[in-house]
């Protein structure tokens, strides 16, 4: 009976594993083997030029400077998104008053939740439509309609929010982290919620301040679920294409203004719908691929530590 078992368990995993082969796997394989040929996309033809793609990439300013953007992009949205995450999430859980010795949420902390979670149900295409209107560079846009009302900016000189290739990154940034930090408030709520509330009364019966409670109970405890929160944003942040090709100006999938805004996505879709460079593009892919690899095996690694049992 028991060597009964694998033919009927290898029948149920033939079929998504088949699947997988062929719609994931194989379409990373064949890039990864255009990336060395000069194909032009449309074209059957294609000759193998080595690893010349890769030499005229890392001699390419304006992907230099989308991989710069990329790489601030990784440094910013998974630490700005897990502090204000972790910071909210313990507020609504653990940093509340009342008879329970403190070890409550603030009043109201279930509707907060939704609340701050409504952002994630939204699509990208409603988020564009949205910050297009937030972001407007006249005085019918919000900001700039609130910064005219306090007389911070005047009417005839708005702020171009997204045409300033000082403020077009950051505004992406400010979307990026408004859109995400509620899916991370709610998981960080589901794991404060699972650590036991007799260890936060011990710690505030020792004295504990909630600056303590946070730093050498919560956080401690949370280690694991923030490892897994820093790997996601990290992709989420090599992952930014369709905000910016719908937001920025430029010519084709945005970028602008000037390139202020390139991320390596859209100057891939550029190259490969646009220029007809399909082969180069695909080293951009292979590139992009590898960089997440490395970058989330390095979270992974430099974030391991020994796992607290409660």
């Amino acid at each position: 009976m028991r060597h009964r078992k694998y033919p009927f368990i290898a029948g149920f995993l033939f079929v998504p594993l088949a699947l997988y082969l062929i719609f994931v796997i194989w379409p990373y394989l064949q890039t990864f083997g255009y990336s060395f040929t000069d194909w032009q996309g449309q074209s059957q033809t294609m000759n193998f030029i080595g690893i010349d793609n890769y030499k005229a990439l890392f001699s390419d300013s304006v992907f230099m400077t989308a991989l710069g953007h990329n790489l601030l992009f990784l440094v910013f949205v998974p630490v700005v998104t897990i502090l204000l995450a972790l910071f909210f999430a313990f507020m609504l859980n653990v940093g509340g008053r009342g008879k329970s010795g403190g070890v409550k949420g603030v009043t109201g902390s279930p509707v907060y939740k939704v609340l701050f979670f409504l952002p994630q149900v939204l699509s990208v295409a409603i988020l564009a439509v949205l910050f297009g209107a937030v972001y407007r560079s006249d005085q019918s846009g919000l900001l700039n309609g609130v910064l005219i009302k306090l007389h911070l900016v005047t009417a005839a000189n708005p702020i171009e929010w997204l045409n300033d290739p000082n403020l077009v990154l950051w505004c992406i940034l400010a979307i990026l982290v408004w859109w995400w930090v509620g899916f991370y408030l709610v998981l960080f709520s589901a794991a404060m919620q699972s650590i036991p509330k007799d260890i936060y009364e011990a710690a505030l019966l020792d004295g504990a301040g909630r600056s303590q409670t946070f730093f050498r109970v919560t956080l401690p405890l949370l280690w694991d679920s923030m490892q897994t929160a820093w790997v996601y944003l990290s992709i989420v942040a090599m992952d930014v294409f369709a905000l910016v090709s719908t937001l920025t100006p430029g010519t084709g999938y945005g970028g602008g203004p000037d390139h202020h805004s390139e991320v390596m996505a859209t100057d891939l879709m550029r190259n490969f719908q646009f220029f007809g460079k399909s082969g180069y593009a695909c080293a951009m892919g292979v590139i992009i691929l590898l960089l997440t690899l490395i970058l989330s095996a390095i979270t992974l690694r430099v974030s391991r530590r020994e796992r607290i049992e409660f």
